[in-house]
């Protein structure tokens, strides 16, 4: 299986209650599939995925494989710091039917050693469904070494890795050891530089709101044609930025909202941002023709 261009970090959106919105969900997945994006992510750190209760999990990426109606590849975000959850979560979504792949992040806080990561992704992997291990050090304060990465690529279900570790030197050693290993750019900003070493597209927070120009910009970073991508990415680069100002996703869901997408509703320990930080947000997508 082949995972490339731009997949889609979904947000999950929640109405005033605080309920799942799968009117708005519906919409979004829509929107997405006639924006050309190649894929969607459902229920990865952008969906919110620590505040959903596993019923609600297994609900959401059912209904956003439901909605997507084959358009668009469908990754379920399944992964947790508990192999036994994250086998749970993965079955869940295999019995659903439907997904092509599992987005397996590192897991967080109780800090594996390597071997303990090794076996982790391999039991995952040997469910059956496709996998694309998830490197985030920033949240899970654990890199999966380089070792455990050539490792774990020799399994015939782990196909693709998604890199959030801000590396481009990473993505150039990955490509080194194992050159047809499939990697994913986790960070939009370095999608363009990371494609440039050997990446085959980026799964990303900001095609939440630009879902059509993100595409055509890694179609043209995917196809070579480096100077016009490069006009793409820093068109849109104070975009890329200020969809970080506050913890993700909680600026992508101030976007969606101020763009009457969604509902700007949060599950805590996330809440709104500043009064300061929506003003910035709002003055980028303004210039950006979005408002």
């Amino acid at each position: 299986m082949q995972l490339y261009g731009t997949i889609t970090a979904l947000v999950t959106p929640f109405n005033k209650d605080g309920q799942v919105d799968y009117g708005a969900l519906k919409s979004l997945v829509d929107w997405q599939c006639e924006c050309g994006v190649e894929g969607v992510c459902s229920v990865g750190t952008t969906g919110e995925s620590p505040t959903l209760n596993h019923e609600e999990h297994a609900k959401v990426i059912a209904k956003t494989i439901e909605y997507a109606d084959g358009r668009v590849k469908i990754i379920a975000g399944t992964g947790a710091n508990s192999t036994s959850e994250a086998v749970f979560l993965t079955k869940a979504a295999i019995e659903v039917g439907g997904a092509d792949a599992t987005l397996q992040v590192t897991p967080y806080y109780n800090k594996p050693n390597a071997e303990g990561l090794y076996r982790h992704f391999m039991t995952i992997a040997d469910l059956g469904l496709p996998v694309v291990l998830y490197n985030v050090p920033g949240r899970s304060g654990k890199e999966i070494p380089l070792e455990v990465v050539e490792r774990l690529a020799a399994h015939p279900n782990i196909v693709a890795i998604k890199e959030a570790a801000g590396s481009v030197d990473r993505v150039s050693e990955i490509k080194r050891r194992v050159p047809d290993f499939t990697i994913l750019s986790g960070d939009d900003g370095l999608a363009l530089p990371m494609i440039a070493v050997g990446a085959r597209g980026v799964i990303s927070v900001a095609s939440n709101v630009i879902p059509r120009e993100m595409s055509d910009f890694i179609r043209l970073a995917l196809n070579d044609d480096m100077a016009k991508a490069r006009e793409e990415h820093l068109k849109y680069y104070d975009l890329f930025t200020s969809l970080f100002i506050d913890t993700n996703p909680v600026m992508v869901k101030e976007a969606l909202a101020l763009m009457g997408k969604i509902d700007l509703t949060f599950r805590l320990p996330l809440c709104e941002t500043t009064d300061e930080k929506r003003e910035k947000i709002r003055k980028v997508l303004v210039s950006k023709g979005l408002l």
